[in-house]
C-alpha cells in the first residue's frame, strides 16, 4: 500500500475503484466500504483507492476541536494492505467550497479515471454537501464510473456511526463500541517509564500517555489486550491518574498484562479496551490497592474465560 498525502500528491494513470469518508475510526460500516473496493480492484485488475478526509484543518479554522476514534497513524496501520493506495486529504476551506460537479469531473474523473465509485448511501460532498447519491449517479455515463452506494450497517435499532461510537465510548460502553467498531477501542502509543509501583507490588503495569486528539473514555478500570511485538496479551487497563500514588494530572492508560513478562519501556504497544469493570479510586493505602488489584485480575480471569467459551 501507498501513503500519500494531498489530492495532488496522486499521479496514477490506471483505472481506479475508489471510496470516499472521514474514516474516523474504521467501524464496520467503513470495513464495508473497503472490502468492497479491495473486491473490484483485485477482480478487475484496476487500483484501489481508499480516500480519507482529515477534517482536522477544518475543524482548526473554526477554532473548534474534533476528538477522533482513531489517529492518523492508526488508521494506517489498519488498512495496511486492504488497497493499492491510501490517500490522506486534508479538508480545508477551499477544498470544502468546491462544486459537487466539480469535485466529479475534477477528481473522480479525471484524477482518479475511477471505473467504480464506493460510498455509502448517505456520502455527501461538495459546497454545502449539496452532491449526494442521486447526483453521483447522474453523472455515471458522462464521467464512465459505475456507483456502488452501499447500505448503512446497523447496531441494533440504530445505525453505525462515529458519533454513536464516541458517544458509547465517552460514557464507558466500551462494549458497545467494540460490536460497532469489530476491535476494542483503545490506543497505539510508545510505553514511558512509570514509578515502578507495580512491579515493587507484584503486578507490573506498562504505561501510555493519553493521547489528547482521541476520544477520552470513561476513566477507570477496562478488560482488554494489549499487542507487543505482535503478540496479543489478555490485559487489565486503568486509564485515569493514579490518585493513591500519584499528585498530578497526567492521564495514563496503564496496563497489567497476564501471562507476560519483560521490558517494554521505548516500544510501541496497542492497548484495546473491551469491557469497562470499575470506577477508578483513591485507596487508603498501597495494601488496599493491592488488595483490590488481586480481585480486579480474578475477574478478568473469569471475564476472559466467559469471553472463551461463547466463541466456542
Amino acid at each position: 500500500m501507498k501513503y500519500l498525502t494531498g489530492l495532488s500528491s496522486y499521479q496514477g494513470s490506471r483505472r481506479t475503484a475508489i471510496t470516499f469518508g472521514k474514516f474516523d475510526g474504521i467501524h464496520k460500516g467503513h470495513q464495508k466500504l473497503v472490502g468492497e473496493v479491495q473486491f473490484l480492484g483485485r477482480v478487475t485488475d484496476i487500483d484501489s483507492i481508499i480516500c480519507a478526509f482529515d477534517m482536522t484543518p477544518f475543524w482548526k479554522s473554526r477554532q473548534m476541536e474534533k476528538p477522533t476514534i482513531m489517529t492518523p497513524g492508526e488508521r494506517r496501520r489498519f488498512l495496511k494492505g486492504k488497497a493499492d493506495y491510501l490517500l490522506e486529504c486534508p479538508f480545508t476551506r477551499e477544498f470544502s467550497s468546491i462544486l459537487p460537479e466539480e469535485f466529479i469531473r475534477r477528481y473522480i474523473r479525471d484524477l482518479f479515471h475511477a471505473r467504480y465509485v464506493v460510498v455509502g448511501e448517505d456520502f455527501r460532498f461538495g459546497c454545502d454537501k449539496k452532491g449526494d447519491i442521486a447526483m453521483l449517479k447522474a453523472f455515471e455515463k458522462e464521467c464512465g464510473y459505475e456507483l456502488h452506494a452501499i447500505a448503512k450497517e446497523r447496531f441494533g435499532d440504530r445505525e453505525i456511526s462515529s458519533t454513536y461510537i464516541k458517544e458509547c465510548i465517552r460514557e464507558g460502553r466500551a462494549d458497545l463500541a467494540r460490536e460497532m467498531l469489530g476491535y476494542g477501542y483503545g490506543m497505539t502509543g510508545t510505553v514511558i517509564a512509570g514509578n515502578r509501583l507495580g512491579r515493587s507490588i507484584g503486578f507490573p503495569t506498562l504505561n501510555l500517555e493519553w493521547q489528547r486528539e482521541k476520544v477520552l473514555p470513561r476513566k477507570g478500570v477496562y478488560f482488554g489486550r494489549t499487542r507487543i511485538d505482535g503478540v496479543w496479551y489478555q490485559s487489565i487497563s486503568n486509564l485515569g491518574t493514579k490518585p493513591t500514588v500519584e499528585t498530578g494530572d497526567r492521564l495514563l492508560l496503564e496496563s497489567h498484562l497476564l501471562g507476560f513478562q519483560g521490558d517494554v519501556y521505548g516500544k510501541c504497544v496497542t492497548t484495546e479496551l473491551f469491557s469497562f469493570h470499575r470506577e477508578e479510586k483513591k485507596f487508603a493505602s498501597i495494601e488496599a490497592l493491592k488488595e483490590q488489584i488481586l480481585s480486579d485480575v480474578e475477574e478478568a480471569v473469569r471475564f476472559f474465560e466467559e469471553e472463551r467459551e461463547e466463541k466456542e
